[in-house]
């Protein structure tokens, strides 16, 4: 496979060769080459917008200077979801480690905002019974829609994440409330 580059270097010799030598000659480079550099240019573009900006969007031409701005805003997001998992990771880690296999501390439960979307993490024992669908049922009751569920096992502890979402965006939800809610639950 041919890389961008090297096919850079290639038109640009072909260019050359086809060029008559005359006192002219060098100001034709240059121009050749600035057009190749800016028809090279476009087709990077054209690859940026392709993986950041989605498909129905992508259609029309895109400005390069508002692509620019898209994609340092997808790269902060990226940043700050990174940053999250690793805290989120810090906390599993010294999770695991207090319990050391032990069923006799309480439940623990958080409840995040990230951004569009909302996380719930509850860890418990092995031994505590959780009725995962009142759980459901509370952000149910708090006009929240579930997007996805999962759970693991660590150690001697049973983490549950649940990811969900305000039914209107216009009345939102009131994250302390559910947290609220949950901690009765739960506890």
């Amino acid at each position: 496979m041919v890389s961008a580059q090297h096919y850079k270097i290639m038109e640009e010799e072909r260019i050359r060769e086809s060029i008559p030598r005359k006192g002219n000659s060098s100001k034709l480079d240059r121009k050749s080459l600035e057009r190749n550099r800016r028809l090279h240019m476009k087709d990077l573009f054209a690859k940026l917008a392709s993986l950041i900006i989605p498909t129905s969007r992508c259609k029309s031409k895109y400005p390069s200077h508002a692509l620019v701005g898209e994609v340092i805003t997808h790269v902060k997001q990226l940043q700050e979801r990174v940053e999250t998992l690793k805290q989120r990771k810090q906390i599993l880690e010294a999770t695991e480690e207090t319990a050391g296999g032990s069923d006799s501390s309480s439940p623990e439960i958080t409840v995040k905002d990230l951004g569009f979307i909302f996380e719930v993490c509850v860890i418990c024992g092995l031994k505590k019974k959780l009725m995962l669908h009142q759980v459901i049922n509370v952000l149910v009751e708090e006009a929240a829609e579930v997007i996805a569920v999962s759970h693991s096992t660590v150690g001697g502890r049973i983490f549950y994440t649940i990811y969900f979402q305000a039914v209107s965006s216009r009345i939102g939800i009131e994250i302390s409330r559910v947290h609220q809610r949950l901690k009765e639950l739960i506890l």
